[in-house]
């Protein structure tokens, strides 16, 4: 420990980049989920068969394998076939893919969770298809959305530490140079464990917070 702190101290500035460079990673790979949970989800519901049919063999397919496969495969495998990303890009496309899959039962469950009689309301007023969903069902449907959201970003911030395995300098890799530099070991993770402890609240927090604005401009009681 006595060399521990003041090695924790010359490290400071280090590990303020690589938390950063997690905060990035999260921000991102959580947008391009959002994104992808949203065209996915809703693409789900098409009534034509070929497109849900496609939907479901690409929810399937990142859902059904493994983050770290799918993130070795990005960062490894694509450059063979002439396609080579930096590693952060390849850390933000496989949790944006991966965890997109899953937020994408998200919204098709809460869009189909919006009762139908609010959708022949809208019908009977002369809404047309766009409409119905934007002024109707999506804001009725987000408010359902988003406390299983809140646990995908939080598992989404739990998963960034995969990115370290592909030379991206984040919150890990360099709490593990510490590790490497002083010996520390428990000390050093338990560093690591803190600080994503800490992130997890604040994301935590922001999620409720979001909940219970969501809930009321619909007249519903707050989120927790």
């Amino acid at each position: 420990m006595a060399e521990f702190l003041p090695e924790l101290r010359r490290a400071v500035p280090r590990l303020g980049e690589g938390l950063l460079t997690t905060v990035e990673a999260t921000v991102l790979g959580a947008a391009l989920a959002l994104l992808l949970a949203y065209t996915l989800g809703l693409l789900s519901r098409s009534a034509r068969l070929p497109v849900r049919g496609a939907v479901r063999v690409v929810v399937e397919f990142f859902r059904g394998t493994s983050l770290y496969v799918q993130l070795f495969w990005l960062f490894f495998a694509l450059p063979m076939v002439g396609f080579r990303l930096e590693p952060l890009v390849c850390g933000v496309l496989a949790l944006g893919l991966n965890f997109g899959a899953y937020g994408s039962e998200v919204v098709r469950g809460a869009v189909t969770a919006v009762p139908r009689a609010q959708t022949e309301a809208a019908i009977a007023l002369g809404m047309g298809p766009v409409l119905r969903l934007r002024r109707v069902v999506l804001p009725q449907a987000h408010a359902l959305m988003v406390a299983p959201f809140k646990n995908l970003l939080v598992q989404l911030l739990k998963a960034t530490p995969l990115l370290s395995l592909v030379t991206v300098p984040d919150l890990t890799f360099q709490i593990d140079q510490l590790r490497s530099s002083t010996g520390a070991t428990a000390a050093s993770y338990l560093l690591l464990l803190g600080l994503y402890f800490g992130m997890a609240v604040v994301l935590s927090l922001l999620m409720n917070a979001l909940e219970r604005a969501a809930k009321a401009r619909l007249g519903q009681e707050g989120g927790t």
